[in-house]
C-alpha cells in the first residue's frame, strides 16, 4: 500500500505552511478530490426546539462545564494538573489512564466548538487556561505524552517515548491535531494548533526509519484523523504525507516479524481486510482513517476493504440500536483451525451473528468510531445508508451513553439488564460521573457538540438535509445566502415542514434523506403534492425555488416489531420494538410492584398505542401495550420440561433506549421473548 512522494503530491494542493480561517466543519474536505459532498459549519446550524435542542442545550450547560470542573480538580484523576506537572508548575506524579491526555483534548474540542455557536466568557477562558497548560507541558522536540514526561521529570530513566505500544501515544497526539484544527477553526487562535504541528513533526522523525517496534505503534489511531485533519488546515503536504506512511506501516505490522494481531487489526494488512475484527474503537478509528485517507488521495486499494468491512458489520455485527463492539473479552479467529493466526481480542467485535444482550460491551466509543468512520464515506460517496447508521446510532447507542442530564455516564452499553445479574461484570449498569476509562464521557460531549455539522451538506448545486430536528441553516451555496428554517417534532413525529427564508437566485436543488427504516415518504411543495424521486437514499426535489415557499415532509412512523436474523441465538425467538429510529425497551420503573422484565411476553399483534408525555424524563413518546405474562417460577435446575404459558396480560409502557437507567438501577430489556396474548 506505499505510495510514491510524487503520487501523492501530484493530487493534494502545493506545499504552503499559510494558515487561513477556515468554518467548523465535522472534516474539511473542502479541498478534497474524492469529497461529493461538503459538510456544512457547525455554527451554520442552530438547534431551535425539540430533541435535539434539548440534547445540545444540556451539553451546552450542564456537561461542558461539569467535565471542566472534573477535569480541572483532582477528586477522581488529575486531567489539568498532569499537564502542570509535565510543565513543572507543580510536583506529583501521574495518576490516571495512559489516554486520559486526549481525554482532555476531545474537552477542549467540545468546549471550542460550544463557544463557536454561543460564545460564552467564562468558557473561552476555561479553554484558554487549558490550552497554556498543554503547550506549556511540550517538550522541545514536540512529543508530549505526560505519563512519560512526568516520570522523566521524576528521575525515572526508564521512561522514554513509545516503550510500550499499549501506552496510547499516537492516540493521544492524534487527538491533541484534532483539538487543535478545531480549536484554530473556532477561536482563530493558534497556540494548540502550532502544538500539534510540533507534535505531527516529531512523529515525522520518529517514523522516518521506522523499527518493527515502531510499526506497531497504532492502538486506537485517531492520529490517522489527526494527520490529515492537520493537513486539511494547513495545507502542508508533509502531514498528508506522514499520515500515508504511518497508515502503511500496517504492512510492516502484518508482516514477517511484525507480531501484528486481530486485536489492533494488523494481523493483515488493511487493503486484505474483509471483516471487521478485534477491538471495535480501534477499528472503527482505523476505518475512518482509512476514509480520510480515500477522501485525499483517491487510492482505490482502500476501498474494497472499507466496503466489506461495512457490509460485514451492517449484515452480521450490528446491534438493532447502531451499537457495536460485542464482546468485552475473545478470541480471533475464534474457532479457527489456524491456531497460529488466533490472538486475544479485547471490548471487541465477535463473530457473525455474535450479539449477547446482557453481556454486551458495546463501548460508547466504538458507536462514536462508527459515526466518524459512516461521515467520512458520506461525504465521498453521497449515500444515504451512512446516515441511516449514523442517525440509528446517535438517537440510541450513543445518546445513551450519556444521562438526561448530562453529567453521568455509561461505558458499556448492554440492550438487558437483570436483577441478579447472571454473572458479575467490570463496568457499572448504572451511569457514573467518573469511569476509570473516561474516553468515552468527552467522547460523547464532543459528538453531541458537534451533531448539527451533521444535520445538512451541500453539494454546487444542492442542499442535503441529512438529520430531521427542528434548525435553522444558514450557510453559502452558489456563492449566496441560503437560509431554511426545519420545524419539527422528530424522531416522535415524522411531519417536517421546510421554509425557504432566502434563496440563490440560481437553481439548485433540494434534497431529502428518505430513511432506510421508512416504508414510504411524500412530499408536499406550497401545499401541492410532488412525486419522490429517490436518489442514494435522498428524495430529489428539484424546483424554482423563491422566498417563502414551503416542502412539507411525511415520513409514516408505525410501530414496528422486529425479529433477528436466525443465526443470533441470542435473540431467536425474540421482539424488540422500534419507532422511527428509536429503539424502545421495558424497564422495571414501569411495571407493577414484583413483576419482573422477564415474565414479559410480547404479541406481535398486539394493539400498540403511541403517546407522548411531557412530563416522562424530559418528554418522549411512550408505546403501551397489553403483553402477556408467564407467572414467576424457580428454576432448581439447568433444564425442564416446557410448561410455560401466558395466564394473564398487563397494560406496560415501552421508553426509548437512550433514557433507560435514568431512574435508579432498574432491569431493562430491548428484546423481549414471542408470546401469545391468551384468550
Amino acid at each position: 500500500m506505499l505510495r510514491s512522494l510524487a503520487l501523492i503530491v501530484a493530487v493534494v494542493a502545493p506545499f504552503s505552511t499559510r494558515t487561513q480561517a477556515q468554518s467548523l466543519v465535522v472534516a474539511d474536505v473542502a479541498a478534497s478530490p474524492r469529497a461529493v459532498v461538503q459538510p456544512v459549519a457547525v455554527d451554520e446550524v442552530t438547534w431551535t426546539d425539540g430533541f435535539w435542542a434539548d440534547r445540545a442545550r444540556v451539553c451546552r450547560e450542564r456537561s461542558i462545564p461539569a467535565m471542566w470542573e472534573l477535569m480541572r480538580g483532582s477528586k477522581y484523576k488529575p486531567f489539568y494538573e498532569h499537564f502542570l506537572i509535565a510543565a513543572g508548575d507543580m510536583e506529583g506524579d501521574y495518576h490516571g489512564a495512559p489516554w486520559n491526555d486526549g481525554d482532555f483534548y476531545k474537552w477542549i474540542e467540545a468546549a471550542s466548538t460550544a463557544i463557536a455557536c454561543e460564545p460564552n466568557a467564562e468558557l473561552e477562558a476555561a479553554i484558554d487556561k487549558s490550552v497554556r497548560a498543554v503547550v506549556a507541558a511540550q517538550r522541545k522536540d514536540g512529543y508530549l505524552h505526560t505519563p512519560v514526561l512526568i516520570r522523566q521529570r521524576n528521575g525515572d530513566a526508564a521512561a522514554k517515548p513509545f516503550a510500550d505500544r499499549n501506552d496510547f501515544e499516537v492516540y493521544n497526539l492524534g487527538h491533541l491535531m484534532t483539538a487543535g484544527c478545531v480549536h484554530y477553526r473556532a477561536t482563530g487562535k493558534r497556540e494548540l494548533l502550532d502544538t500539534a504541528e510540533r507534535a505531527a513533526q516529531f512523529l515525522e522523525k520518529a517514523f522516518a526509519n521506522p523499527t518493527p517496534q515502531m510499526s506497531r505503534q497504532a492502538v486506537c489511531p485517531s492520529h490517522y484523523m489527526g494527520l490529515i485533519e492537520l493537513y486539511r488546515t494547513t495545507r502542508n503536504d508533509r502531514y498528508l504525507l506522514l499520515a500515508q506512511t504511518v497508515i502503511d506501516l500496517r504492512n510492516v505490522a502484518a508482516g514477517v516479524g511484525g507480531g501484528g494481531g486481530d486485536d489492533n487489526q494488523d494481523r493483515i494488512p488493511f487493503v486484505d481486510q474483509r471483516e471487521a475484527v478485534g477491538h471495535a474503537v480501534r477499528a472503527n478509528y482505523l476505518f475512518a482513517g482509512a476514509a480520510d485517507m480515500y477522501l485525499e488521495t483517491g487510492d482505490e486499494r482502500l476501498l474494497p476493504a472499507l466496503e466489506a468491512v461495512w457490509h460485514n458489520v451492517t449484515r452480521k455485527k450490528l446491534y438493532v440500536t447502531g451499537a457495536c463492539g460485542a464482546l468485552f473479552d475473545g478470541a480471533s479467529p475464534d474457532g479457527s483451525p489456524k491456531q497460529n493466526e488466533i490472538t486475544r481480542i479485547h471490548q471487541a467485535y465477535g463473530r457473525n451473528y455474535q450479539l449477547p444482550s446482557e453481556t454486551a460491551h458495546n463501548e460508547t466509543c466504538a458507536a462514536i468510531g462508527a459515526v466518524m468512520w459512516n461521515w467520512r464515506r458520506y461525504l465521498a460517496t453521497g449515500e444515504g445508508r451512512h446516515l441511516d447508521w449514523i442517525e440509528l446510532a446517535m438517537h440510541n447507542a450513543v445518546l445513551a451513553g450519556v444521562s438526561l442530564e448530562g453529567t453521568d455516564y455509561f461505558y458499556t452499553n448492554p440492550l438487558r439488564v437483570t436483577d441478579p445479574p447472571p454473572l458479575e461484570l467490570r463496568w457499572s449498569r448504572q451511569r457514573e460521573p467518573f469511569v476509570v476509562s473516561y474516553c468515552c464521557p468527552p467522547n460523547v460531549v464532543r459528538t453531541v457538540a458537534q451533531l448539527g455539522g451533521y444535520a445538512y451538506g451541500k453539494a454546487d448545486e444542492a442542499v442535503s438535509v441529512n438529520l430531521y430536528g427542528a434548525s435553522v441553516l444558514e450557510t453559502k451555496l452558489k456563492g449566496e445566502t441560503l437560509r431554511l428554517v426545519q420545524e419539527t417534532a422528530f424522531p416522535w413525529s415524522g411531519h417536517v415542514r421546510i421554509r425557504i427564508e432566502t434563496a440563490p437566485q440560481q437553481p439548485w436543488t433540494l434534497r431529502l434523506r428518505k430513511p432506510s427504516w421508512a416504508a414510504d415518504m411524500s412530499l408536499k411543495v406550497n401545499g401541492e403534492a410532488v412525486a419522490v424521486e429517490v436518489v442514494d437514499g435522498f428524495a430529489v426535489v428539484r424546483h424554482a425555488w423563491n422566498v417563502g415557499d414551503e416542502v412539507s415532509v411525511t415520513i409514516p412512523m408505525p410501530v414496528v416489531c422486529l425479529e433477528s436474523h436466525p443465526l443470533v441465538e441470542e435473540t431467536r425467538g425474540q421482539l424488540a420494538i422500534k419507532r422511527g429510529p428509536i429503539v424502545y425497551c421495558l424497564e422495571s420503573a414501569d411495571l407493577p410492584a414484583g413483576v419482573t422484565v422477564g415474565q414479559l411476553r410480547l404479541d406481535p399483534t398486539a394493539d400498540f398505542a403511541v403517546r407522548y408525555d411531557d412530563d416522562l424524563l424530559n418528554g418522549m413518546a411512550v408505546i403501551e401495550a397489553d403483553l402477556p405474562m408467564v407467572e414467576p417460577e424457580s428454576w432448581d435446575s439447568l433444564y425442564r420440561p416446557a410448561t410455560e404459558t401466558a395466564t394473564r396480560t398487563i397494560r406496560a409502557q415501552f421508553i426509548p433506549y437512550y433514557a433507560w437507567g435514568n431512574r435508579g438501577g432498574e432491569e431493562m430489556t430491548v428484546w423481549v421473548p414471542r408470546g401469545k396474548t391468551p384468550d
